[in-house]
């Protein structure tokens, strides 16, 4: 039986007995239903990962004893930086998910014209720390130790014109470079994606603006999710750890 992998937000020391967070200890005692003397693993995001033996298990409270650290990480030598605008539906959910899944660092959700989604205030709040929670789950599932920071929602100009030494990309069917022929990003990449129904003429000029460098994916229009998918799965493949 795999050792789950549980993400819990504190210090973690080798000997030390800790109290599982809430989200946690309801995992572990009421999804999971483990009991004492199983093991479980456990990281929170400061790198590597601890082995913990469960001493006290209930439904809404568990306590574990911390026994070994390792220093292991599964990072890619690739830092992503996926500006996403936001899409509809739980395709927005998707596409975090499977994004950390495959080695994104970070990921701003953004706003651009033909953005289908309305959100703000309280509702907008509660989406962010929805979407944070997807990222720390993909994290345990596929081994990540470092979590991905889901940044503030930004207007796409604002994001665009961030100062940055990444390599700068967007998608278009007609694009100087393919993944093949792109040049060696030393600082990492940037990599915007569009909304359903792609980018305005006028935000495809900004991306220009910005020097941000056009991409080909392929002959076919893919929709936003898969297109972000596939470009970072690209990207992993030639300069990554993909291979």
């Amino acid at each position: 039986m795999r050792v789950p992998r549980i993400y819990q937000n504190s210090p973690l020391n080798v000997g030390a007995s800790v109290s599982l967070d809430d989200d946690a200890a309801n995992h572990v005692g009421r999804v999971l239903r483990m009991v004492p003397d199983q093991e479980i693993c456990l990281f929170n995001g400061q790198g590597g990962q601890y082995q913990a033996v469960i001493t006290e298990s209930g439904k809404k409270h568990v306590t574990v004893k911390i026994t070994d650290f390792s220093a292991h990480s599964v990072e890619s030598p690739l830092s992503i930086h996926l500006g996403q605008v936001i899409s509809r539906g739980d395709k927005m959910e998707f596409t975090i998910q499977k994004s950390v899944e495959l080695g994104v660092n970070v990921i701003t959700p953004l706003w651009s014209s033909r953005c289908g989604v309305k959100l703000q205030g309280d509702r907008l709040d509660k989406k962010l720390e929805q979407w944070q929670k997807i990222a720390i789950s993909a994290c345990e599932q596929c081994g990540r130790n470092s979590v991905p920071l889901i940044r503030p929602v930004m207007s796409l100009e604002n994001w665009l014109a961030e100062p940055t030494d990444e390599l700068k990309l967007t998608l278009h069917p007609r694009a100087q470079y393919s993944v093949g022929t792109l040049p060696e990003p030393t600082h990492g990449v940037r990599l915007v994606i569009g909304p359903e129904g792609g980018l305005s003429d006028d935000e495809i000029a900004l991306t220009e603006q910005y020097n941000f460098q056009e991409m080909l994916l392929g002959p076919r229009v893919l929709r936003t999710e898969t297109a972000a998918l596939t470009a970072i799965t690209a990207l992993q493949c030639r300069f990554g750890d993909l291979s």
